[in-house]
């Protein structure tokens, strides 16, 4: 069975606590409204998006025999997912979410020098396209993959720590965050330079996005979308954008329509609560992609 994605590594769980201010001063207590944990972190944003989007996603991941290995394998109930045991747990972030909806994330990623992401969870999903999170147990994977279009996202990359690196030259699509980035552009330039990538996107937030092509030696500059309502929760504004891109690359959208798409997704991520709980459906995708009032 051809899948139409595959997604390697990156489910966790997110612990929401929204605050009255970013930063927060120092105080012995605040109230808070009710803290809430949530599937959380970028491969499963990617898988969930992908799926509410209408494509046939598969899912491998290592995962915590925990309770919170448990909800992310109810939230993830209805993708096709393999799960191995991460011996350190299930990765967990603690989000601080501000009035405006920025974010300051607390990552907890239960790192165990060594471990990879076994073969058997993913030799046998056959995919159009492979999206590999920036975990480092699944570095490894990229020779298995040979011959399938793979994009990755290095998330705030400052352009220069070596951790990423592996992923943004063996990649075929590579996004980023212009978040920590002096120079965009020419990072974006030393990807195409030293790596096999045929596209590389880099979000800006409010600002749009960047996009370099190997067809297109002059950066292109692309626009944001207006937000379709009042701001909640910017938390995977970045992997809807994602989502929304693969689904256009997938159905054969030129450039512009892909970005506007991934655009659109991400901004409907910034008016709901949590991090992955309610992506765009495909319809209302489509139906604001066209203009139309909704």
């Amino acid at each position: 069975m051809l899948r139409d994605v595959l997604v390697l590594g990156g489910a966790g769980v997110d612990t929401t606590v929204y605050v009255p201010t970013l930063p927060l001063p120092y105080r012995d207590t605040y109230h808070v409204p009710p803290v809430v944990d949530r599937i959380g972190n970028t491969g499963a944003g990617v898988a969930l998006g992908c799926r509410a989007l209408g494509l046939d996603v598969a899912f491998a991941d290592l995962i915590g025999d925990d309770p919170q290995g448990a909800l992310i394998r109810h939230a993830l109930r209805d993708v096709d997912c393999r799960w191995g045991t991460a011996e350190a747990g299930t990765r967990r972030s603690v989000l601080l979410v501000g009035p405006d909806g920025r974010r300051t994330s607390l990552h907890d990623p239960k790192v165990t020098p060594g471990e990879r992401l076994p073969r058997e969870l993913y030799a046998g999903l056959r995919a159009r396209h492979v999206h590999i999170s920036i975990m480092d147990f699944c570095r490894h994977v990229y020779p298995d993959l040979d011959g399938v279009p793979i994009s990755t996202d290095l998330h705030d990359w400052d352009g220069v720590a070596d951790y990423q690196k592996d992923f943004a030259y063996r990649s075929d699509l590579v996004f980023l965050s212009a978040a920590a980035l002096p120079d965009p552009a020419a990072t974006m330039r030393d990807i195409l330079d030293r790596g096999r990538a045929h596209t590389v996107v880099c979000t800006r937030g409010a600002d749009g996005c960047l996009v370099l092509t190997r067809d297109s030696p002059a950066v292109q500059v692309f626009p944001a979308v207006p937000l379709p309502g009042a701001v909640a929760d910017s938390n995977g504004a970045g992997d809807a954008f994602v989502s929304g891109f693969l689904y256009g690359t997938l159905n054969g959208y030129p450039l512009s329509e892909r970005v506007r798409l991934g655009a659109i997704a991400g901004a409907h991520a910034c008016t709901v609560e949590g991090t992955h709980e309610s992506p765009i459906p495909e319809d209302l995708l489509l139906t604001r992609a066209s203009g139309q009032p909704r």
